[in-house]
């Protein structure tokens, strides 16, 4: 365990290694540090998007969740750092039709890098934006190996 909180509702929020243990209305559940696309902390309520995956190269944001913090102890910097730490590479690229965020993240326990993108409102999931994506994903997947080899 890395930090934990209290919620207002009698639950508790848990940072592991791993990930961040959510309340839920049947248990509580993991959401890896890898699928947290954002996480905010303000007056005392914590919110948290997670992403989760359509296939192996494209994310989608769920709808964002929250927790009133009775004590939040160091729990919100702890998520600040988990989630920072777990991005190696984040960077805005033009598709057709818009524009796509690519992001290689660390998944706690593996190692490597997990590379996906998620495409920016108004960016429609067409044919034409998946081709796009690939094409731009496999140059950057092999430079980042290449880098990392000769390390």
């Amino acid at each position: 365990m890395l930090s934990w909180a209290d919620t207002s509702t009698g639950a508790v929020v848990l940072a592991t290694p791993l990930g961040l243990w959510w309340p839920s209305a049947d248990a509580p559940r993991r959401i890896g540090w890898q699928y947290i696309d954002k996480a905010v902390w303000k007056d005392r309520r914590l919110v948290v998007t997670e992403a989760a995956l359509v296939d192996d190269i494209l994310l989608v944001d769920k709808q964002p969740v929250s927790a009133e913090l009775v004590n939040p102890r160091d729990l919100p910097p702890t998520v600040r750092k988990r989630v920072e730490g777990n991005v190696a590479r984040s960077e805005m690229l033009p598709v057709p039709g818009g524009q796509a965020r690519f992001v290689a993240r660390r998944i706690p326990g593996q190692n490597g890098l997990q590379w996906w993108a998620r495409l920016e409102p108004g960016t429609a999931d067409t044919p034409a934006v998946r081709e796009a994506v690939r094409r731009q994903l496999d140059p950057m997947r092999s430079e980042w190996e290449a880098a990392t080899r000769s390390l």
